[in-house]
């Protein structure tokens, strides 16, 4: 296993996919690191040892690279989510940027209608690692009869955020246009679709309605920025 994740980062590596290659030399070299206690064959725990620093030493270079792009304000990262593929629950996509010192989050999306996926969103900061305490909304009003419904779903979201100490602020506007999430430490992600880019389940008690990972996806683009020279919070 620990071959084959290292090798998977080489391949990401190469494609100049140089975030997703760095968790998989961080993940590789712990399970190589395991196999090296388990080897009693000194000759096999020295060539380990040997890779391990190889693979080491490239995943330094490649978080110092990243540091300089988000510094210099290049950091871009796409992502390419497919129609019908699985795999890109909301901690799939956003873990990495979720740092323990990120205690602030803002989201705008006009157009958050599927309202259990905002509350999915929530849930998975909740959750930690970062220690949110606060939640920006800004939306737009449903039309018609849905705002009823709409303000009664995000009254009750607030209040249970409450009740684990984190305040939503929302606020509407009818002029806004753009998708974006904002984190405090200085990730931004923009999402073709904004949170709703999961196709509706095909019933309550089908795979995919409770685990997102397992939901099939409409086709859309992530881009993940830092935004330090992209844009003030």
């Amino acid at each position: 296993a620990g071959a084959e994740t290292v090798k998977r980062a080489v391949q990401l590596d190469v494609e100049s996919r140089f975030q997703e290659s760095l968790v998989c030399y961080q993940e590789g070299i712990d399970l190589l690191l395991q196999v090296v206690k388990a080897t009693t064959d000194e000759a096999k725990k020295h060539r380990y040892r040997q890779k391990i620093s190889e693979y080491m030493t490239r995943a330094e270079d490649i978080k110092k690279h990243i540091e300089k792009e988000k510094q210099d304000g290049k950091y871009h990262k796409q992502i390419r989510i497919e129609e019908n593929a699985t795999g890109f629950g909301y901690e799939k996509l956003f873990h990495e940027y979720l740092t323990e010192i990120v205690s602030e989050v803002w989201v705008e999306d006009p157009y958050i209608r599927q309202l259990y996926n905002f509350l999915r969103f929530c849930e998975m900061l909740v959750k930690g690692p970062c220690k949110v305490k606060t939640i920006h909304l800004l939306t737009s009003y449903d039309e018609g009869s849905g705002r009823s419904q709409q303000m009664t779903v995000l009254e009750e979201i607030k209040q249970s955020l409450r009740n684990y100490g984190v305040t939503l602020s929302i606020e509407f506007s009818s002029s806004i246009h753009d998708r974006e999430i904002r984190f405090n430490n200085g990730w931004m992600i923009k999402i073709g679709r904004g949170l709703d880019y999961f196709k509706k389940p095909q019933g309550r008690f089908s795979i995919g309605y409770c685990d997102f990972d397992l939901r099939p996806c409409h086709e859309t683009t992530v881009d993940v920025f830092h935004t330090k020279h992209t844009k003030k919070m």
